[in-house]
């Protein structure tokens, strides 16, 4: 039966995020400001303002992008992601005044398109002008994100022949008739408004970076969207391509085709330049019309976004959906909002706080990419990666943005959202989804000290490997030093337990001691402690006791079968005790001869899920294999592969759906996948060779099943058992 959340999924890159994003870009400042921009700095220094603007925005985009290839993003764009990352309490912060200043857009855009129609017809109404575009805006909306969509491609199509009839006009040999000055730096004059005397380059910015924002349009419909970890990254930054080339290109017509005295006093050249006049009217009425559209359209989702998140109060109406999942309830308190300040008649005076919200929102994601790449947490593992330096520039710049456009607006809007998230954090809000702070409190915990009371278990996203490492046999150990360390490296840890009976003369502690420091010389935190006693097992299964209530206990205990070890009476109850405690197991069997070979392929066993092949939040016993095998694929430079055996050839299509899913949804890239059918003893035997294959374990794992294991694929061997606690979808 199809629901209103999978009837909500229909919107790709193309229709859902490109142009939204692009059109709302292509504003009216293109039309009406840029040959004011041009004839104020010249060419050149209106080139470098495009640039520094984009540039701005770019990273901000790419910020973007890598954080929504790392979650699984519902709706609400910008919202949803910093909630996501930093919480329900933050992202409100941030949500509710971009929700507000997103309906304050719309009415300037309407204001913008009323202006545009006044050129043309001058004895009309302008408060009727107003009521009826946002008559046919609500009612588009309304309807259905859908017809929004499909009557942007309508404008975008009279944007295009607005374009055409620049280009004819250049081809006609408009673009010879300028003076050489307007091709250099500028003079900054002015604008009619302050009677030209003077302005300088960062005014001139100001005026015009408002147009290079607009890149959450297509986030914003991230809750409607196909596949939102593919289309916003691709989607926005192809919006943001194509738009710098039109940006560019104008400028340059614009330049060559007017005088400085006509550029810096008639905000309408573009239309007196180019071939047919009433196209760029029509393009005008188009891009104010499309960037209010995209606009309602946008902030509703935010809104129907927080309600869901029972952010605000009487969220249960704000999040009410129609039969086919449109959130009509957002919509009218949406529109309510609108109109209510189109009855203003003039909103000049917070217009700033429109753009300066946008550029705390593109602050905000750029701060939530520079926490988690300096986290270092296994969860995060974006699809899309960009380099560390790109969160910071955007960081940087939007800020420096924000106090070159108005530095008083600017800390009153900072002001607004810390007032904000000063009302949500006490109002006790559930977050229905894990998010990175917990990770944060715990860095900020170990950088401190190691041992601290509080958190008493430990989060799926914030998992990192914390080993306890039974030694009774110090080479041993060392035998296994760099299989430890690139299973814990670079965030986790190990705490190497000598179990020995007493002695005076004993040199394990002091053994212990010398390989924990060369686990921190080779940068993974370790320690170490003794327990003295006659019972192997019981030491172990007494410390795991012991350490439940410890602030940084170990999530999992690493076992290393060697031949002196009694499986049956000592290893198999520690594992037993080990999965009581909900602790995860890992059993490692090495090859006699084979050892780890050349650390370039890992192959993980998956278990055959006949008539259970859906993917869920709970994927079974496989969770800590796959974490364990993307930290050894990540550290040997190796390959995962996923294997899975089933019994009825009619699953295969199944099994590969799944497999294709899980590597998906876990971002595990360059994955390798085979599914096989037949018996397993006989496949694994046959399977393609592995430097390790990791196998699930159940709590009765028999001995004779490792040691066949080892035998028949004829490599080390490593057998897991979750925790419970762990993810690699988070």
């Amino acid at each position: 039966m199809e629901t209103n959340a999978t009837r909500l999924k229909k919107f790709g890159t193309f229709g859902g995020v490109f142009t939204p994003t692009l059109l709302t870009i292509l504003g009216v400042i293109m039309y009406l400001r840029l040959g004011w921009v041009i004839g104020n700095a010249g060419l050149l220094g209106a080139w470098l303002i495009i640039i520094i603007s984009f540039a701005i925005t770019l990273c901000t985009a790419l910020s973007m992008s890598a954080i929504t290839t790392n979650i699984r993003i519902g709706a609400g764009g910008a919202y949803a992601i910093v909630s996501q990352a930093l919480g329900l309490e933050v992202g409100g912060s941030l949500g509710i005044p971009r929700y507000v200043s997103q309906g304050l857009a719309v009415t300037m855009y309407i204001f913008g398109f009323r202006e545009g129609w006044l050129g043309i017809f001058p004895n009309h109404n302008p408060f009727l002008v107003d009521v009826l575009v946002f008559g046919i805006l609500f009612g588009i909306a309304y309807v259905s994100a859908n017809l929004a969509i499909k009557t942007q491609y309508i404008i975008m199509g009279v944007i295009l022949l607005s374009f055409i009839s620049v280009i004819w006009a250049a081809y006609e040999g408009s673009m010879f008739q300028a003076n050489e000055d307007v091709l250099r730096f500028g003079s900054f004059k002015g604008s009619v408004e302050n009677n030209f005397s003077g302005s300088n380059f960062w005014i001139v910015f100001a005026v015009f970076f408002p147009a290079a924002t607009g890149i959450m349009a297509g986030a914003n419909m991230s809750g409607e969207l196909k596949d939102p970890k593919k289309s916003i990254p691709v989607g926005t930054l192809w919006a943001i391509g194509v738009s710098f080339v039109i940006y560019m290109a104008l400028a340059y017509w614009l330049s060559r085709s007017a005088t400085e005295a006509e550029l810096i006093s008639d905000y309408y050249v573009i239309v007196e330049k180019a071939a047919f006049g009433p196209l760029i009217i029509a393009g005008i009425l188009g891009a104010t019309f499309s960037s209010a559209l995209a606009s309602i359209v946008g902030s509703s989702r935010i809104l129907f976004a927080m309600g869901e998140h029972k952010v605000l109060p009487y969220s249960k109406f704000i999040s009410g959906q129609s039969a086919n999942g449109q959130p009509r309830n957002a919509m009218i308190i949406t529109g309510i909002l609108i109109f209510t300040t189109m009855l203003l008649r003039n909103i000049n005076a917070i217009a700033p706080l429109v753009t300066l919200f946008f550029l705390i929102t593109y602050a905000m994601i750029n701060i939530v990419v520079i926490i988690e790449q300096n986290l270092g947490l296994i969860s995060y593992r974006p699809v899309f990666k960009i380099h560390r330096w790109v969160p910071w520039i955007g960081l940087i710049s939007s800020v420096f943005a924000m106090f070159i456009i108005n530095p008083t607006v600017s800390l009153l809007s900072v002001l607004i959202v810390f007032i904000v998230y000063w009302y949500l954090s006490r109002q006790n809000l559930e977050t229905p989804f894990e998010d990175v702070r917990s990770g944060l409190f715990v860095s900020f915990a170990e950088w401190a000290a190691k041992h601290t009371w509080g958190m008493k278990k430990m989060q799926q996203r914030a998992w990192k490997p914390n080993l306890m490492v039974p030694v009774r046999d110090i080479n041993g150990a060392k035998g296994i030093f760099e299989f430890l360390r690139n299973i814990a490296k670079p965030k986790g840890s190990i705490k190497l337990l000598g179990i020995e009976p007493y002695s005076e003369k004993s040199t394990l502690a002091r053994q212990l001691g010398n390989l924990s420091e060369s686990f921190r010389t080779k940068g993974v935190f370790s320690s170490w402690t003794v327990i003295h006693t006659e019972e192997f097992t019981k030491g172990i299964n007494y410390a795991s006791q012991a350490l439940q209530g410890a602030f940084f206990k170990p999530n999992v205990i690493f076992l290393n079968l060697q031949e002196h070890d009694d499986y049956e009476k000592e290893v198999r109850p520690i594992i037993k005790e080990s999965i009581r405690l909900e602790t995860g197991v890992l059993l490692y069997v090495s090859h006699p001869t084979a050892l780890l070979g050349e650390r370039n392929m890992i192959n993980v066993w998956i278990s055959d899920r006949q008539d259970n092949w859906n993917l869920g939040w709970d994927i079974g016993n496989l969770d800590l294999s796959l974490l364990i095998a993307y930290k050894l694929k990540t550290n040997w430079k190796a390959q995962i592969r996923l294997i899975t055996v089933i019994n009825n050839p009619k699953e295969e299509e199944n099994a590969k759906n799944f497999l294709d899913s899980l590597i998906n949804l876990a971002r595990l890239p360059m994955t390798k996948t085979e599914v096989f059918v037949g018996e397993f003893k006989t496949i694994v035997e046959n399977a393609p060779s592995a430097d390790l294959n990791i196998f699930g374990m159940e709590e009765n794992l028999s001995f004779r099943f490792v040691k066949e294991m080892v035998y028949k694929t004829n490599s080390s061997c490593l057998f897991v058992k979750d925790s419970g606690h762990e993810s690699i979808l988070a």
